[in-house]
């Protein structure tokens, strides 16, 4: 298939600046791939979809305040600064995105806070706005850590004008979030309250969790016709022996599988066997899942809804069929419900 394959007009109001209210009494439309039928529920009402057996695999990465706004030296400039990945602990380098990039050459530096005691000097140009920086500042790990959490915001994506929130500190996080690496939300588990994993666990719905660290290569823009010409930006996953062996045995027992978002989904076809069971694995993933595709683990999914030309739309049509996608999301329009990263879900079984 091609990229204009994964066009369509998406009404700008349909983009959600905020989350709903509660988290699971966001829409949910749910897509049955063999009846091919479509309903609409309320996210909360998931766990009808579900038996006892059956297995949710959830993203534990957690999102960290990645976007700093520094000023340049000497003329006070004030440039954004999107940390992306840290390349090295011990000297505090970071690869990171800076806007305006015109401005920011190698050797300059730049000051974060009031109090000025972060700084940072430009080492190296990546990409046109890709730099790498080596923060310096007085104090251990630890310490420099803590003071990148405190200047930093939380990373919400570029379609949302408005300013970021308090709120948005807990509401663009999982309530499951573990372990820190992530530049963008896990989307999909947004929509998961504490009360409804509760009721998944008392129902015996096993959770399962992996880890992939989101990076912006996520949300890069196809710009080739050809989509076997794309190149996705790796990402760190890390699936451990206790998930792998409760999604293989749910698996064997021709249970639901759930990959919960795509970025589970990318982990889980990561690391399949020859004999299509999950593998154990700790390492970066550059793959990219477009039509045709088969799956290996998972055979049902959550995510959201996406935005034309996607990768991420690329994906949950191979998952669904490129034409009952199309037919659902026509109809999502139509119904008013909320794409991306605030909006409402999908369940595809």
């Amino acid at each position: 298939m091609k990229l204009s394959h994964f066009n369509f007009e998406l009404p700008e109001e349909r983009l959600a600046e905020y989350p709903s209210e509660n988290r699971d009494e966001a829409r949910l439309m749910v897509l049955n791939r063999e009846k091919k039928t479509i309903e609409h529920k309320l996210f909360k009402d998931l766990i009808d979809y579900f038996d006892e057996g059956d297995v949710m695999v959830l993203n534990n990465t957690k999102v960290f305040p990645a976007r700093l706004f520094g000023n340049k030296e000497k003329t006070g400039a004030r440039i954004e600064v999107f940390l992306l990945r840290e390349l090295n602990e011990e000297q505090r380098l970071w690869d990171v995105l800076v806007d305006p990039a015109r401005k920011i050459r190698i050797g300059n530096k730049l000051y974060f806070g009031e109090d000025q005691t972060l700084v940072a000097e430009v080492i190296d140009n990546t990409t046109s706005r890709g730099r790498t920086l080596r923060f310096l500042y007085d104090g251990s790990y630890e310490e420099f850590r803590k003071k990148l959490n405190e200047l930093g915001e939380t990373p919400l994506p570029k379609y949302i004008k408005r300013d970021v929130e308090p709120e948005d500190q807990e509401r663009y996080q999982t309530i499951y979030a573990k372990h820190e690496g992530a530049v963008a939300a896990p989307t999909a588990g947004l929509h998961f309250s504490k009360h409804l994993l509760k009721r998944l666990e008392i129902k015996g719905v096993d959770l399962a969790e992996v880890t992939l660290h989101v990076g912006l290569g996520t949300f890069n823009a196809v710009e080739v016709e050809d989509l076997s010409k794309h190149k996705m930006d790796s990402e760190q996953i890390i699936i451990e022996d206790p998930a792998v062996e409760v999604i293989n045995d749910a698996k064997a027992k021709k249970r639901r599988v759930c990959a919960v978002g795509t970025t589970v989904m990318r982990a889980l076809e990561s690391s399949v066997s020859s004999n299509h069971t999950l593998n154990a694995y700790e390492g970066w993933t550059n793959k990219f899942i477009f039509p045709p595709y088969d799956f290996s683990i998972a055979n049902c999914m959550i995510t959201n809804f996406h935005t034309p030309k996607s990768t991420l739309l690329m994906m949950i049509s191979a998952f669904a069929g490129h034409d009952f996608v199309f037919e659902a999301y026509e109809e999502a329009i139509k119904e008013g419900y909320n794409f991306y990263s605030y909006g409402d879900a999908m369940l595809i079984i």
